[in-house]
């Protein structure tokens, strides 16, 4: 039994912040099978696999290092008038990550838990989010979105347009 249990000892335990890095890090792995976002330019795009569900990917920015982005249906919520589900992602071209930055119009993490949270909680929502977000990414693998699906909104469409 003590072999065993100074075997475990010698395992280094992943803390929370090293969690968070990973799922960082599978999430640009999940991004990048999806879409080849290093060659799109800033605007919207639409990704349509038949099933009444088109995904949009709104390109915002784009940096040296990083690219800004949003992903959402064109489902509106009935309170907002915005899209919802939506995520606000921030890719890292250097670092190889993902971060979802908030996932509600309006929301930031202040405004979900508060302007001086401790460090706990500040890990626990990113986490959550980005749980959210390697989730929904995973999905969108499975329902078939990926680079071959994703075509330009022309300028100046709506969003109803889009689906006509």
């Amino acid at each position: 039994m003590d072999h065993a249990l100074a075997r475990i000892a010698r395992i280094p335990k992943l803390s929370r912040f090293g969690w968070l890095m990973a799922l960082y890090a599978e999430n640009h792995q999940r991004l990048s099978r999806l879409f080849d976002l290093q060659t799109l330019a800033v605007g919207s795009y639409v990704s349509s696999v038949g099933d009444g569900l088109d995904l949009r990917v709104d390109v915002i920015e784009t940096h040296r290092y990083t690219i800004e982005l949003r992903l959402t249906y064109d489902i509106c919520d009935p309170l907002t008038g915005e899209p919802d589900p939506s995520a606000f992602v921030r890719f890292y071209r250097d670092a190889h990550q993902v971060e979802a930055t908030h996932c509600y119009v309006g929301r930031r993490w202040q405004d979900v838990i508060g302007l001086y949270p401790p460090p706990a909680e500040v890990v626990g929502h990113r986490m959550r989010m980005n749980t959210f977000l390697g989730k929904w990414l995973e999905y969108l693998a499975g329902q078939g979105h990926d680079k071959r699906t994703l075509r330009p909104v022309p300028i100046g469409a709506t969003r109803a347009q889009d689906a006509a």
